[in-house]
């Protein structure tokens, strides 16, 4: 590391930081009107209101837009330092063009390590804190949410021959029906459950009420009928309820496990799950892409000076943001693989960052 390193790597740095402290700063004052009147609802006071929320929406918001911050970060310093022709000096004493990105490498590599801890256990405790805070105050007072919670319908995996569903399922009453069950063995079905209502008792168990049980050996058939029966299933109240938040809250080790308990119930929206994990590192790996893409492009003294520099950023950006929602709305709704869908994106920026590698002035 020599003076000129530091000298760049300072710019950089600093440049980012306070960036991403500016745009912190408004995007919690814009919260906040926004959330003025749940705020109010509340009851809680200033503090509880930091302490319960916005330690955990600060991070989730700076989280997000992290890889676009150290873009137009790396854009603007660079810009300026083009348009004052320090790069020009510094590749005329002979420096070499690589030779000069290695503080943007450098810096690149620090902070795309510091996302993905961030991503892996930081940031999920975070959304811990901004979920319950949203679930108990401000979804609560959504007519709309309250509605998805009262139209659930339930499908799960017991065990790999073992079947269940319960529609309509409430998971404020923790309450549904009808509910049915099946076993399979090889291509036939051993036993066929149904009933007319399923809750959770007080005795931790469920509970399901007018039983009509079929038992099938070859040709022949037994039925059954009860008027209630209570069943210990694999699957608690709480596994049932739709958290939109699920994912955003779990650790990537407590991610991987939730991944491979769901994928044996056979639930649905398994890709949104395998997407966001795949993210959490596909996600650092842009950080260091769009260091050097910014490099490069905002390297080249142009007419127009930083100006066209950003916008040449602004467009870069949109289109990545483009392209990432594309692959995962093709992957949640198709068939794309959810690694794929969530490393699209920098491979296609890869390409794009040795293109203008290969064409830039040195």
């Amino acid at each position: 590391m020599k003076k000129i390193d530091w000298y760049i790597l300072k710019k950089f740095l600093t440049t980012f930081f306070f960036a991403i402290f500016l745009f912190t700063v408004i995007a919690v004052v814009v919260d906040v009107s926004e959330k003025t009147d749940d705020f109010v609802k509340s009851r809680l006071g200033f503090t509880n209101i930091i302490t319960q929320y916005y330690y955990g929406f600060i991070p989730h918001i700076v989280s997000l837009l992290f890889p676009l911050f150290v873009f137009i970060a790396v854009i603007f310093f660079t810009s300026k330092m083009a348009g004052k022709s320090e790069i020009i000096a510094i590749l005329a004493s002979g420096t070499s063009y690589g030779r000069w990105l290695r503080p943007y490498w450098i810096g690149g590599l620090f902070l795309a390590s510091f996302l993905w801890i961030s991503n892996q256990y930081i940031v999920p405790k975070a959304n811990q804190i901004r979920g319950n805070f949203e679930a108990k105050y401000i979804d609560g007072n959504s007519s709309y949410d309250a509605l998805l919670l009262k139209s659930n319908n339930i499908y799960r995996r017991i065990d790999s021959f073992t079947y269940c569903g319960i529609y309509g399922y409430d998971t404020l009453t923790k309450r549904g029906g009808p509910f049915f069950l099946y076993k399979v063995k090889g291509n036939l079905i051993v036993e066929n459950l149904r009933s007319d209502e399923i809750y959770w008792d007080t005795t931790k168990s469920w509970k399901l009420m007018e039983v009509i049980s079929r038992k099938f050996d070859g040709i022949k058939e037994v039925q059954f009928r009860d008027t209630n029966q209570h069943r210990n299933f694999n699957f608690l109240p709480k596994d049932l309820s739709r958290d939109k938040y699920t994912k955003d809250k779990l650790t990537s080790p407590e991610l991987d496990r939730f991944i491979k308990l769901e994928e044996l119930r056979g639930s649905e929206g398994i890709n949104d799950l395998k997407i966001e994990r795949y993210r959490r590192d596909a996600t650092c790996i842009t950080v260091l892409l769009l260091t050097m893409i910014g490099a490069v492009v905002a390297g080249k003294k142009v007419r127009g000076g930083s100006g066209v520099h950003l916008a040449v950023g602004f467009v870069i950006a949109a289109l990545f943001i483009v392209i990432n929602q594309f692959s995962t709305i093709f992957s949640t709704k198709g068939n794309l693989h959810p690694m794929i869908a969530a490393w699209i994106p920098n491979m296609i920026f890869l390409v794009v960052m040795v293109v203008l590698y290969k064409k830039a002035p040195k």
